[in-house]
């Protein structure tokens, strides 16, 4: 930790380096840049499609023969990544969610689109079955209850698949025991030894990712919660653990979601592993900042700014957030 070298009034004075405009820039402990960002799309069924998400003011779903611009608009910006989510056709939902290692899924087919599009840009997709499961779990349910191994095992087929399409990192959101492992070694075995893991390592059973849910058509569908397998708010000592875990099983990068009511844990999981840590500014996040602004209690360009510089304070290394393109441009304004 660092020494803090106490200093007294008069002779000290801490608003001298907050006096002029090129003080405070010279000063500043971090900084904010679009090589921080990772942009998520929605992605849906049929064609020249753009629909807005209504409780998330401001996203779209939109077809795959959109996403050359929409991929476009963020490199153009500066934007090293995006990921997908996908909201698959319901007919393709089942208890088995067996349309999720179908290489010709949603999210396979938009790989491929965005590979071949713009194939200088960063592709990461989620591993977990909520997308494609009936129930709308992240992974299999047998008598009520999201059983665990046999999750395990679809999601390395899940895994394998995305890879085959060109998917760059692979990022296991569903919070089973020993899944990276295990897609670690699917993933080596068949020959994937350079696809990256994000582990989403400590992601909390949160009540802010309802906007999402709405987009990707798995509110609807989820029976019951997902206490059993996502992390207790209340638990901090315990991210510890399930970081520490994914990093033995070999996750490249970790992950904390959701992002500023867990920022204690940002910086925790960052001070005690030194791992790229990487945040998601979640749904419901971004839900509450844009409807604050569309009620004029908040100015727009600086809270989006200020929100996301919260992040790289508590030791985020990027951070996946809907504002990506909105943030790139306003830090290119100046």
């Amino acid at each position: 930790m660092t020494q803090l070298i106490p200093g007294r009034f008069p002779s000290s004075r801490m608003r001298r380096n907050r006096r002029y405009d090129w003080t405070r820039r010279m000063v500043a402990e971090n900084t904010l840049s679009p090589n921080d960002f990772i942009l998520p799309i929605f992605v849906g069924i049929g064609e020249g499609r753009r629909d807005p998400i209504p409780s998330m003011p401001g996203v779209d779903r939109i077809s795959i023969d959109l996403l050359e611009d929409t991929v476009g608009e963020a490199k153009e910006a500066g934007i090293p990544a995006v990921v997908i989510f996908p909201e698959v056709d319901p007919a393709t939902k089942t208890p088995d969610a067996r349309e999720a290692y179908n290489p010709e899924n949603l999210v396979c087919q938009s790989i491929r689109a965005i590979a071949k599009s713009h194939p200088d840009i960063g592709i990461i997709c989620d591993a977990a079955l909520d997308p494609f499961n009936s129930d709308g779990h992240d992974g299999l349910v047998v008598d009520g209850y999201v059983i665990n191994d046999e999750s395990v095992e679809l999601l390395c087929k899940q895994s394998i698949v995305q890879a085959e399409a060109g998917c760059h990192i692979i990022a296991p959101s569903d919070m089973m025991d020993g899944r990276v492992g295990a897609i670690r070694k699917a993933l080596d075995d068949a020959g994937y030894q350079d696809v990256g893991i994000m582990s989403y390592a400590a992601k909390y059973a949160s009540a802010f990712y309802g906007p999402f849910r709405d987009a990707i058509g798995s509110k609807a569908a989820l029976k019951g919660d997902k206490k059993t397998y996502q992390m207790d708010p209340a638990n901090i000592d315990e991210a510890m653990r399930q970081v520490a875990q994914d990093i033995d099983e070999g996750a490249d990068m970790v992950m904390v979601k959701p992002g500023m009511p867990y920022l204690d844990v940002v910086s925790r999981v960052k001070t005690e592993f030194g791992l790229p840590t990487i945040v998601y500014q979640v749904s419901g996040e971004y839900a509450m900042l844009k409807g604050a602004v569309q009620n004029g209690w908040l100015d727009n360009d600086k809270v989006v700014l200020e929100s996301l510089m919260s992040f790289k304070r508590a030791g985020a290394d990027a951070i996946l957030t809907y504002m990506a393109v909105e943030a790139s441009t306003l830090l290119k304004k100046g």
